[in-house]
């Protein structure tokens, strides 16, 4: 291997915007802010690993160019989502002036629903203040926990997951360049596995390259910990043909071969349940109990007996 020891999600981190994938639209209104350096504050929001903290990268690269590192402020609020924090590192980098050409500095604030109220509130009036040395971007799972002061201040960016194709462009990307075998199976279980996260698809690709340089199905699934989709469907088809004792010996068998959690086999459940021979009706009752039973587990049921609570479930509703 060219690099035992670095985090692939860094190494492939792209540097510009052209070297980003997916998120076309989004990237194309990015870039023409940048070019004509009037950049408002900015509120990134979607799911994880889809490229909101390397938009705010690059974001800096382009802008500030050699000096990036200077008049860019990463913080994960996250770890500090105090008031102090707020008024404290953030005020101080904000209220100096930047260096070289650009007006302002750049604070980026990532996972910044953890923020409490409070900290929101400052952090508002931070923004207000400082808008002629300073500019925000800031980055979250959910819009909805960030309060409506501040999204009414930032122009808002919905970022979505990345489309199969993207995902493959990397896979294929990072095989050759850490001179990796890896066949057509092997990139569709990464997909799977990933759905459309690239730090996920990354690090998967990092753990399965340390075992060997060929990577195949079985190593991806096993390394991700995921089950494969045709025995997650094995298992549920003997639940509706009311075979509950080999359902139930199926699903333990797949768990303990591939160690994921209940959670986890509960989301692998919930996207097989369409490809089920039964009528619409019936899938919706079973979705429902999915449900249920990871509520049950997110207060701290047992994940076991949960789970067999909801082949149970199945069987029954096979019967009406």
């Amino acid at each position: 291997m060219n690099v035992k020891n670095e985090i692939w999600t860094e190494k492939y981190r792209p540097k510009r915007f052209q070297e980003v994938l997916g998120q076309r639209e989004i990237v194309s209104r990015i870039s023409a802010l940048v070019k004509k350096q009037n950049l408002p504050h900015l509120l990134f929001s979607g799911p994880p690993g889809v490229g909101k903290s390397t938009i705010a990268l690059v974001i800096a690269r382009e802008l500030f160019q050699e000096n990036w590192n200077r008049n860019f402020l990463e913080l994960n609020a996250s770890d500090s989502r105090g008031i102090d924090v707020v008024r404290s590192q953030v005020k101080d980098f904000a209220r100096t002036k930047s260096i070289g050409d650009v007006p302002y500095k750049i604070i980026f604030l990532d996972e910044c629903d953890a923020l409490t109220k409070e900290a929101q509130q400052a952090l508002r009036r931070t923004m207000e203040n400082y808008t002629g040395t300073c500019r925000f971007i800031l980055s979250c799972n959910y819009s909805s926990k960030i309060i409506d002061p501040i999204q009414s201040r930032c122009t808002v960016f919905r970022f979505k997951l990345l489309e199969r194709k993207d995902v493959i462009e990397l896979i294929k990307h990072i095989a050759e360049q850490e001179k990796l075998e890896i066949d057509d199976k092997a990139k569709e279980a990464l997909y799977n596995v990933s759905e459309g996260d690239c730090r996920r698809v990354a690090n998967v690709m990092q753990s399965c390259s340390a075992v060997n340089d060929k990577i195949t199905e079985n190593d991806v699934y096993s390394l991700a910990s995921v089950a494969k989709p045709k025995e997650v469907l094995e298992f549920l088809t003997l639940a509706i043909k009311g075979d509950f004792l080999e359902s139930r010996k199926k699903l333990l068998s797949t768990m303990l071969n591939y160690g994921p959690s209940g959670q986890d086999i509960i989301k692998q459940i919930h996207r097989e349940i369409w490809n089920l021979p039964i009528e619409d009706k019936k899938k919706i009752i079973i979705i429902d109990a999915c449900a249920e039973i990871e509520f049950r587990m997110t207060e701290g049921s047992d994940e076991y007996l949960q789970l067999e609570a909801l082949l149970s479930k199945i069987v029954l509703v096979s019967k009406i």
